[in-house]
């Protein structure tokens, strides 16, 4: 049982914990000041969300993964219309559920990640005026029912995750009313280039997630416009180099993730006009070290994933200037040297390092020794030894709390 003493308390967390029950809830009742409750991964607390009904200040309620959690639970928050931040992750909430928040007028952001919710919902959701945040991913949701983003209140959403459901390019043509997104995840849905087209004018984007989705080099031209779009995710997609070239066009790009294998050099070349970037992942592109010239257009870099390619020694002097990086991934290039990690030892930024599978050995761990900020180094099937990462963090990186191998 709570203690009297806490009723002026406004912020109370309980998060994964398996004391909390329906039972003893009754304990938050009196308290009416609370402004947030964070009750993540309490699963005996099914029956109990009663106990909150007075709590009429309580702004942020945090269920996720509490797996106990249905609609007949739910409906006890209908009258909490003090209510900005709603977390539902993992619970077993549906359509009906969602009915239950038609009068939280002040939410701003709800999370509904892997809830059996259907495009349905959106119906209840569409009169919540200040949604700007809202996560479906993970729900199953198909097409039927989409209609209901052109609802006059969900314009107001910058932040929507529809990542892992089934919607095809039939569902973006109801998005391109969102006119003030900011953040849009599509990541593993079944849409392509025709879909993209209904995005033209969501000219606020800064953040698209397209990864594993049947979009091609078609596609990008009608992302030409998004000015404003500052991260996109193209892994697993059907983009080649032709496709980079339409990219280029996007110089706002700050962030930019190509995990994939029909990128090459050719294709690489031609993001070299986004000279403000902060982020490039070419994981499993075929870059060459005439490719790997291109990196020195990249003076604002701060984290460089070229793994799985075919970059040497020679390739990595276009690195070692890039003194902003502070993670370095070259995993897998296997004819990497120790020269690699002389040519980097300039690179005192530096807080993660991944040469694994290359011909780093231990004699050219003493170029490391400049890299104080170093805390994850990774040199994994190299000819590094345990016993030598070991000395090297007892005598010269004792900043290092993650060392493989080990």
């Amino acid at each position: 049982m709570l203690s009297a003493g806490l009723s002026n308390v406004s912020s109370l967390s309980f998060k994964r914990s398996n004391g909390v029950t329906a039972e003893g809830m009754r304990a938050f009742a009196n308290l009416i000041k609370l402004l947030n409750l964070d009750l993540e991964g309490c699963l005996k607390i099914h029956g109990g969300l009663i106990h909150l009904k007075d709590l009429k200040k309580l702004e942020s309620l945090n269920l996720r993964y509490c797996n106990c959690i249905a609609d007949s639970d739910i409906k006890y928050l209908a009258d909490l219309t003090t209510l900005k931040d709603l977390q539902l992750s993992s619970c077993r909430v549906t359509d009906l559920g969602v009915s239950y928040l038609r009068g939280l007028l002040k939410l701003t952001h709800l999370n509904l990640e892997g809830c059996p919710v259907t495009a349905a919902c959106l119906e209840a959701l569409s009169g919540l005026a200040s949604l700007i945040s809202l996560n479906l991913n993970r729900c199953g949701i198909y097409d039927d029912g989409c209609e209901n983003f052109e609802g006059k209140c969900l314009k107001k959403l910058k932040v929507l995750n529809l990542g892992f459901n089934y919607i095809t390019d039939a569902c973006l043509v109801h998005l391109k009313e969102l006119i003030n997104l900011e953040s849009l995840n599509l990541d593993s849905c079944k849409v392509g280039d025709e879909g993209l087209q209904h995005l033209k004018g969501l000219v606020l984007l800064q953040s698209l997630e397209l990864s594993d989705t049947e979009v091609g080099n078609n596609g990008l031209q009608h992302l030409c416009g998004l000015r404003n779009l500052q991260s996109i995710n193209l892994s697993f997609t059907l983009v080649t180099d032709i496709g980079m070239k339409k990219i280029s066009m996007l110089s706002a790009l700050k962030s930019v993730n190509l995990d994939n294998r029909q990128i090459t050099d050719v294709g690489l070349a031609a993001l070299t006009s986004l000279t403000g970037l902060t982020h490039l992942d070419l994981f499993g592109a075929r870059i060459t070290d005439y490719g790997a010239n291109c990196f020195r257009c990249f003076k604002n870099l701060k984290s460089l994933e070229a793994c799985g390619g075919f970059i040497t020694d020679a390739g990595v002097k276009s690195i070692k200037d890039l003194k902003a990086l502070t993670l370095l991934n070259l995993s897998q290039n296997v004819n990497l040297t120790d020269k690699t990690l002389e040519l980097i030892s300039g690179l005192t930024a530096l807080v993660n390092l991944n040469v694994s599978n290359s011909r780093v050995s231990n004699a050219g761990l003493k170029h490391l020794k400049d890299l104080l900020n170093l805390r994850s180094l990774s040199l994994d099937s190299t000819r590094v030894t345990a016993n030598e990462m070991k000395k090297l963090q007892a005598t010269t990186l004792p900043n290092l709390i993650s060392m493989r191998p080990e």
